[in-house]
Protein backbone atom coordinates (compact mmCIF):
# COMPACT_ATOMS: atom_id res chain seq x y z
CA UNK A 1 0.00 0.00 0.00
CA UNK A 2 1.33 3.24 -0.88
CA UNK A 3 2.14 6.08 2.01
CA UNK A 4 -0.85 8.29 0.48
CA UNK A 5 -3.34 5.00 0.38
CA UNK A 6 -4.68 5.11 3.93
CA UNK A 7 -5.15 8.91 3.74
CA UNK A 8 -7.18 8.60 0.48
CA UNK A 9 -9.09 5.91 2.65
CA UNK A 10 -9.66 8.28 5.32
CA UNK A 11 -12.51 10.28 3.32
CA UNK A 12 -14.65 7.48 1.83
CA UNK A 13 -13.66 7.43 -1.61
CA UNK A 14 -16.84 5.43 -2.30
CA UNK A 15 -18.72 8.32 -1.55
CA UNK A 16 -17.17 10.95 -4.09
CA UNK A 17 -19.56 10.33 -6.74
CA UNK A 18 -22.67 10.82 -4.78
CA UNK A 19 -20.92 14.41 -3.34
CA UNK A 20 -19.89 15.29 -7.83
CA UNK A 21 -23.20 13.69 -8.86
CA UNK A 22 -25.55 15.22 -7.02
CA UNK A 23 -23.49 18.68 -7.47
CA UNK A 24 -23.04 18.77 -11.13
CA UNK A 25 -26.30 19.32 -11.87
CA UNK A 26 -27.24 21.49 -9.40
CA UNK A 27 -24.34 23.66 -10.85
CA UNK A 28 -25.90 23.37 -14.50
CA UNK A 29 -29.52 24.33 -13.79
CA UNK A 30 -28.65 27.17 -11.04
CA UNK A 31 -26.40 28.66 -14.05
CA UNK A 32 -29.21 28.40 -16.89
CA UNK A 33 -26.74 25.95 -19.01
CA UNK A 34 -23.29 24.40 -18.76
CA UNK A 35 -20.64 26.24 -17.02
CA UNK A 36 -17.30 27.27 -18.00
CA UNK A 37 -15.31 23.60 -17.76
CA UNK A 38 -12.38 24.96 -15.45
CA UNK A 39 -14.52 26.36 -13.13
CA UNK A 40 -17.45 23.95 -12.52
CA UNK A 41 -14.09 21.70 -11.87
CA UNK A 42 -12.60 24.06 -9.43
CA UNK A 43 -16.59 24.11 -7.48
CA UNK A 44 -16.25 20.32 -7.92
CA UNK A 45 -13.08 20.28 -6.66
CA UNK A 46 -14.10 22.28 -3.83
CA UNK A 47 -17.03 20.39 -3.03
CA UNK A 48 -15.17 16.87 -3.40
CA UNK A 49 -12.27 18.22 -0.96
CA UNK A 50 -14.89 19.99 1.71
CA UNK A 51 -16.63 16.03 1.59
CA UNK A 52 -12.77 14.31 2.10
CA UNK A 53 -12.45 16.78 4.82
CA UNK A 54 -15.96 15.64 6.83
CA UNK A 55 -15.53 11.93 6.29
CA UNK A 56 -12.25 11.90 7.23
CA UNK A 57 -12.92 13.91 10.59
CA UNK A 58 -15.90 11.19 10.99
CA UNK A 59 -13.46 8.22 10.56
CA UNK A 60 -10.90 10.20 13.30
CA UNK A 61 -13.74 10.41 15.68
CA UNK A 62 -15.32 6.96 15.14
CA UNK A 63 -11.90 5.53 15.66
CA UNK A 64 -13.46 3.05 18.35
CA UNK A 65 -16.47 2.08 17.11
CA UNK A 66 -15.33 1.51 13.55
CA UNK A 67 -13.26 -1.31 15.24
CA UNK A 68 -16.20 -2.86 16.33
CA UNK A 69 -17.47 -3.32 13.01
CA UNK A 70 -16.77 -5.83 10.61
CA UNK A 71 -17.92 -3.71 7.55
CA UNK A 72 -15.77 -0.91 9.23
CA UNK A 73 -13.20 -2.41 10.45
CA UNK A 74 -10.73 -2.49 7.68
CA UNK A 75 -10.77 1.38 7.48
CA UNK A 76 -7.13 3.23 8.10
CA UNK A 77 -7.39 4.04 11.73
CA UNK A 78 -8.80 0.57 13.19
CA UNK A 79 -6.71 -1.02 10.77
CA UNK A 80 -3.52 0.75 12.80
CA UNK A 81 -2.49 1.72 8.86
CA UNK A 82 -2.36 5.28 9.93
CA UNK A 83 -1.72 7.33 13.11
CA UNK A 84 -4.72 9.14 14.81
CA UNK A 85 -2.87 12.03 15.10
CA UNK A 86 -2.06 12.45 11.57
CA UNK A 87 -5.70 11.50 10.78
CA UNK A 88 -6.53 14.89 12.03
CA UNK A 89 -4.76 17.06 10.88
CA UNK A 90 -5.10 15.41 7.70
CA UNK A 91 -9.19 15.80 8.13
CA UNK A 92 -8.39 19.38 9.25
CA UNK A 93 -6.06 20.09 6.07
CA UNK A 94 -8.56 19.26 3.77
CA UNK A 95 -11.21 21.47 6.17
CA UNK A 96 -9.08 24.30 5.31
CA UNK A 97 -8.63 23.54 1.75
CA UNK A 98 -12.18 22.87 0.45
CA UNK A 99 -13.87 25.85 1.67
CA UNK A 100 -10.84 27.82 0.66
CA UNK A 101 -10.76 27.01 -3.14
CA UNK A 102 -14.39 27.67 -3.17
CA UNK A 103 -14.03 31.21 -1.54
CA UNK A 104 -11.43 32.16 -4.13
CA UNK A 105 -12.81 30.55 -7.07
CA UNK A 106 -16.39 31.16 -6.34
CA UNK A 107 -17.06 33.72 -3.31
CA UNK A 108 -17.29 33.47 0.46
CA UNK A 109 -21.17 31.70 -0.01
CA UNK A 110 -20.30 28.49 -1.62
CA UNK A 111 -17.67 28.18 1.48
CA UNK A 112 -19.49 29.36 3.80
CA UNK A 113 -22.04 26.55 3.07
CA UNK A 114 -19.03 23.92 2.47
CA UNK A 115 -18.01 24.86 5.69
CA UNK A 116 -21.34 24.78 7.63
CA UNK A 117 -22.05 21.57 5.91
CA UNK A 118 -18.41 20.17 7.43
CA UNK A 119 -19.22 21.78 11.03
CA UNK A 120 -22.71 19.82 10.96
CA UNK A 121 -21.73 16.34 10.17
CA UNK A 122 -18.66 16.50 12.40
CA UNK A 123 -20.20 18.25 15.34
CA UNK A 124 -24.05 18.14 14.69
CA UNK A 125 -24.13 14.78 13.52
CA UNK A 126 -21.13 12.25 14.52
CA UNK A 127 -20.53 13.94 18.13
CA UNK A 128 -24.14 14.59 18.95
CA UNK A 129 -26.98 12.90 17.51
CA UNK A 130 -25.31 10.00 16.61
CA UNK A 131 -24.83 8.42 19.33
CA UNK A 132 -27.75 9.79 21.25
CA UNK A 133 -30.98 8.92 18.71
CA UNK A 134 -32.17 7.13 15.46
CA UNK A 135 -33.06 10.49 14.72
CA UNK A 136 -29.47 11.24 13.45
CA UNK A 137 -30.05 9.20 10.39
CA UNK A 138 -32.34 11.82 9.20
CA UNK A 139 -30.59 14.55 10.33
CA UNK A 140 -27.53 14.03 9.02
CA UNK A 141 -29.44 13.83 5.72
CA UNK A 142 -28.78 17.69 5.70
CA UNK A 143 -25.03 17.36 5.68
CA UNK A 144 -24.94 14.38 3.16
CA UNK A 145 -27.27 16.36 0.58
CA UNK A 146 -25.22 19.92 1.06
CA UNK A 147 -23.43 19.54 -2.00
CA UNK A 148 -25.80 21.14 -4.50
CA UNK A 149 -26.51 23.77 -1.67
CA UNK A 150 -22.56 24.33 -2.49
CA UNK A 151 -22.81 23.97 -6.14
CA UNK A 152 -25.54 26.95 -6.38
CA UNK A 153 -24.61 29.11 -3.76
CA UNK A 154 -21.13 29.33 -6.30
CA UNK A 155 -22.98 29.97 -9.45
CA UNK A 156 -24.19 33.61 -8.27
CA UNK A 157 -23.88 33.73 -4.28
CA UNK A 158 -27.49 32.64 -3.42
CA UNK A 159 -29.19 29.22 -3.25
CA UNK A 160 -32.34 29.11 -5.59
CA UNK A 161 -34.26 26.47 -6.38
CA UNK A 162 -32.00 24.04 -8.41
CA UNK A 163 -30.04 23.85 -5.17
CA UNK A 164 -32.62 23.29 -2.84
CA UNK A 165 -34.28 20.88 -5.05
CA UNK A 166 -31.68 18.22 -5.76
CA UNK A 167 -30.50 18.68 -2.16
CA UNK A 168 -34.12 17.34 -1.07
CA UNK A 169 -34.03 14.70 -3.28
CA UNK A 170 -30.83 13.36 -1.76
CA UNK A 171 -31.85 14.26 1.66
CA UNK A 172 -34.99 12.01 0.81
CA UNK A 173 -32.84 9.59 -0.40
CA UNK A 174 -30.58 9.11 2.92
CA UNK A 175 -33.18 7.70 5.13
CA UNK A 176 -34.69 4.38 3.51
CA UNK A 177 -30.44 3.59 2.08
CA UNK A 178 -29.38 3.66 5.92
CA UNK A 179 -32.02 1.99 7.44
CA UNK A 180 -32.12 -0.50 5.29
CA UNK A 181 -28.46 -1.14 5.79
CA UNK A 182 -29.73 -1.21 9.53
CA UNK A 183 -31.95 -3.83 9.30
CA UNK A 184 -28.97 -6.51 7.43
CA UNK A 185 -26.57 -5.34 9.69
CA UNK A 186 -28.45 -4.51 13.15
CA UNK A 187 -25.86 -7.00 15.40
CA UNK A 188 -23.02 -4.73 13.93
CA UNK A 189 -24.23 -1.22 14.45
CA UNK A 190 -25.75 -2.78 18.15
CA UNK A 191 -21.74 -4.00 19.21
CA UNK A 192 -20.92 -0.71 18.78
CA UNK A 193 -23.91 1.09 20.78
CA UNK A 194 -25.10 3.17 17.78
CA UNK A 195 -29.09 3.63 18.58
CA UNK A 196 -31.26 2.23 15.44
CA UNK A 197 -34.79 2.09 14.62
CA UNK A 198 -34.88 -1.24 13.69
CA UNK A 199 -33.52 -2.04 17.29
CA UNK A 200 -36.52 0.47 18.39
CA UNK A 201 -38.95 -0.49 16.91
CA UNK A 202 -38.45 -3.67 14.72
CA UNK A 203 -37.29 -4.33 11.00
CA UNK A 204 -41.71 -4.58 9.71
CA UNK A 205 -41.72 -0.79 11.09
CA UNK A 206 -38.70 0.13 9.92
CA UNK A 207 -39.58 -1.15 6.62
CA UNK A 208 -42.86 1.11 6.67
CA UNK A 209 -41.16 3.81 7.49
CA UNK A 210 -38.86 3.04 4.19
CA UNK A 211 -41.62 2.58 1.83
CA UNK A 212 -42.87 6.20 3.13
CA UNK A 213 -39.64 7.87 2.88
CA UNK A 214 -39.30 6.10 -1.06
CA UNK A 215 -42.86 7.63 -1.38
CA UNK A 216 -41.97 11.21 -0.66
CA UNK A 217 -38.58 10.57 -2.67
CA UNK A 218 -40.23 9.86 -5.27
CA UNK A 219 -42.47 12.90 -5.39
CA UNK A 220 -40.03 14.95 -4.51
CA UNK A 221 -38.26 13.83 -8.03
CA UNK A 222 -40.75 14.87 -10.00
CA UNK A 223 -41.08 18.92 -8.86
CA UNK A 224 -38.36 19.51 -11.13
CA UNK A 225 -40.58 18.37 -14.49
CA UNK A 226 -43.67 20.47 -12.81
CA UNK A 227 -41.27 23.66 -12.53
CA UNK A 228 -40.22 22.94 -15.93
CA UNK A 229 -36.55 22.91 -14.54
CA UNK A 230 -36.15 19.33 -16.78
CA UNK A 231 -38.44 17.44 -19.68
CA UNK A 232 -39.93 14.24 -20.35
CA UNK A 233 -36.48 12.10 -20.32
CA UNK A 234 -35.69 13.10 -16.79
CA UNK A 235 -39.45 12.64 -15.67
CA UNK A 236 -39.91 9.19 -17.50
CA UNK A 237 -36.37 7.94 -15.84
CA UNK A 238 -37.26 9.52 -12.40
CA UNK A 239 -40.80 7.58 -12.50
CA UNK A 240 -39.24 4.26 -14.03
CA UNK A 241 -36.84 4.11 -11.49
CA UNK A 242 -38.74 5.81 -8.68
CA UNK A 243 -41.40 2.62 -9.43
CA UNK A 244 -38.60 0.01 -9.33
CA UNK A 245 -37.26 1.60 -5.83
CA UNK A 246 -40.85 1.51 -4.09
CA UNK A 247 -41.35 -2.17 -5.44
CA UNK A 248 -38.47 -3.06 -3.49
CA UNK A 249 -39.66 -1.12 -0.57
CA UNK A 250 -42.89 -3.22 -0.58
CA UNK A 251 -41.01 -6.29 -0.80
CA UNK A 252 -38.77 -5.01 2.26
CA UNK A 253 -42.65 -4.44 3.95
CA UNK A 254 -43.85 -8.40 3.12
CA UNK A 255 -40.93 -9.78 4.21
CA UNK A 256 -38.47 -7.57 6.78
CA UNK A 257 -35.54 -9.34 6.60
CA UNK A 258 -31.66 -9.61 5.81
CA UNK A 259 -31.91 -10.13 1.88
CA UNK A 260 -34.89 -7.70 1.19
CA UNK A 261 -32.81 -5.21 3.12
CA UNK A 262 -29.60 -5.80 1.18
CA UNK A 263 -31.71 -5.30 -1.79
CA UNK A 264 -33.69 -1.98 -1.03
CA UNK A 265 -29.65 -1.18 -0.13
CA UNK A 266 -28.71 -2.05 -3.37
CA UNK A 267 -31.49 -0.38 -5.65
CA UNK A 268 -31.08 2.92 -3.54
CA UNK A 269 -27.54 3.08 -5.25
CA UNK A 270 -28.57 2.37 -8.57
CA UNK A 271 -32.00 4.49 -8.35
CA UNK A 272 -29.51 7.40 -7.44
CA UNK A 273 -27.01 7.29 -9.84
CA UNK A 274 -30.04 7.06 -12.34
CA UNK A 275 -31.90 9.96 -11.15
CA UNK A 276 -28.70 12.35 -11.72
CA UNK A 277 -27.26 10.73 -14.61
CA UNK A 278 -30.95 11.23 -16.27
CA UNK A 279 -30.70 14.85 -15.30
CA UNK A 280 -27.32 15.32 -16.75
CA UNK A 281 -28.83 13.53 -20.04
CA UNK A 282 -31.78 15.39 -19.81
CA UNK A 283 -29.61 18.77 -19.18
CA UNK A 284 -27.35 17.89 -21.88
CA UNK A 285 -29.50 17.08 -24.91
CA UNK A 286 -31.96 20.34 -23.85
CA UNK A 287 -28.28 22.21 -24.35
CA UNK A 288 -27.72 20.76 -27.98
CA UNK A 289 -31.42 21.66 -29.12
CA UNK A 290 -30.95 25.18 -27.79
Amino acid sequence: MSTFAPYFQLTKPRLLPLVLFSGLPALVMAAGGWPDPAHAAAILGGIALAGGAANALNSYLERDKDALMSRTVTRPLPAGALDPRRALAFGLALGVAGPGLLWWTSGAPAALVALAGILFYVFVYTLWLKPRTPAAVIWGGVAGAISPLIADAAVDGRIGAAGWLVFAIVFAWQPPHFWAIAIYRQAEYEAADFPLLVSRIGPAATARHIVAWIAALVAVSLVPVGLGMLGVLYGVTAVALGAWFALSGVQLLRDPAAEPARRVFRVSLVYLMGIFAAMLTDLALHALIA
